[in-house]
């Protein structure tokens, strides 16, 4: 009897080391598929690229791209929230509330992208763009124009420029 308590003992240590050893293989595997793709850690929040905001930057444009302005829009705006100087962040706000129709909420968001420095072609073309929503055509002109000064061969910027000729064009002037 003494012997197979002996005996039933040593199995039970041999499995509990081999369950120990898997559990340890499959935490470091774990960690290399969690790293991705070379075996690199992907970002932590000390790292300088990575923004407590960028989870739902993320969300933000993948709601703008499905056409969900409202989603888009919740998304950017926890997004501000979280970083209030990501300056990409109140573009994709402003752009959501320009297409949600809330062009009170879009101007505070572009004039808080301006604000950060974020006078870019793809900020001026965007503010164009609302202002082309409605109907500011002088304005929107202004936008437009200055965004392609800096990008003339953006093919954005000038689609909506062909959009603002258009307009001008539709709108009906008085006789003088």
């Amino acid at each position: 009897m003494g012997t197979r308590a002996t005996t039933g003992r040593a199995l039970r240590c041999f499995a509990l080391l081999g369950l120990c050893v898997g559990v340890t293989a499959c935490t470091s595997q774990a960690n290399l598929l969690l790293a991705g793709p070379g075996n690199k850690p992907g970002p932590k929040v000390e790292d300088a690229a990575f923004f407590p905001s960028d989870d739902y930057l993320r969300m933000g444009k993948v709601y703008f791209r499905n056409e969900n302005y409202g989603l888009a829009a919740d998304s950017y705006q926890k997004a501000v929230e979280v970083t209030p100087k990501d300056a990409e962040a109140w573009l994709g706000l402003a752009a959501s509330y320009d297409h949600l129709r809330r062009f009170d909420l879009a101007d505070q968001a572009y004039e808080r992208a301006l604000k950060l420095g974020a006078q870019n072609a793809v900020m001026l073309n965007n503010a164009g763009y609302s202002q082309l929503l409605r109907g500011n055509l002088v304005s929107a002109r202004k936008f437009l124009l200055k965004a392609y000064e800096l990008e003339p061969d953006n093919p954005y910027i000038q689609n909506n420029l062909r959009l603002l000729g258009e307009s001008e064009k539709s709108v009906k002037r008085p006789a003088n």
